[in-house]
């Protein structure tokens, strides 16, 4: 049962979130929707922002579990915008709250773990340094973290997986290049 209701939470709660802003969510609107009394609530999560940062920490998860492997850096950064092309609405909401941060701090996660997983399968087998492919990674990350802020920012307007496939063209070879450089002898930082 009480899997049932926090589901029944969390659907009320995205529904209502693709519908107003976080700020004009209240409890009561929740358990309103999904048919539950405020104490099933408040036994499952303190507050809204709770609530709001276990969705976007699931998610962050369960797209990191679902993609254990990534070809491209391209579909590292489709990997990172899937949920919030799914729920557009709802993220502009939540990005445009004051409890945004859980959100961004879970996209650089979810950021780091896709690129990691890239770096993983593409240079498999190359003597890369840990060092070296930290660096790299946490570069990766910033640049796809990045690009996905901006277009949040201006209200996720442009295609984002068109403008990626884009730069990833015009950057063809860079990435590989870094990585040669690292394994190199005594090139290393």
């Amino acid at each position: 049962m009480t899997s049932l209701t926090k589901r029944a939470i969390r659907a009320s709660f995205l529904k209502l979130l693709n519908e107003r802003p976080l700020n004009k969510i209240t409890v009561k609107d929740i358990v309103e929707d999904c048919g539950i009394n405020r104490n099933s609530f408040y036994y499952h999560y303190p507050d809204i922002p709770a609530l709001a940062e276990e969705i976007v920490r699931d998610e962050a998860a369960r797209i990191v579990q679902e993609y254990p492997t990534v070809d491209s850096l391209e579909q590292c950064l489709e990997i990172a915008v899937e949920f919030a092309l799914q729920n557009r609405t709802a993220v502009l909401h939540l990005y445009n709250s004051a409890s945004h941060e859980a959100y961004e701090h879970s996209l650089m996660d979810i950021c780091h773990s896709v690129v990691g997983s890239y770096f993983d399968t593409a240079f498999a087998g190359k003597a890369l340094p840990e060092a070296d492919r930290e660096v790299l990674v946490r570069f990766y990350q910033c640049e796809c973290y990045g690009q996905i802020v901006l277009w949040m920012s201006q209200g996720m307007q442009a295609d984002i997986v068109e403008q990626f496939r884009l730069l990833c063209h015009l950057r063809q070879g860079m990435m590989e290049e870094m990585v040669a450089r690292c394994c190199d002898n005594g090139n290393t930082a």
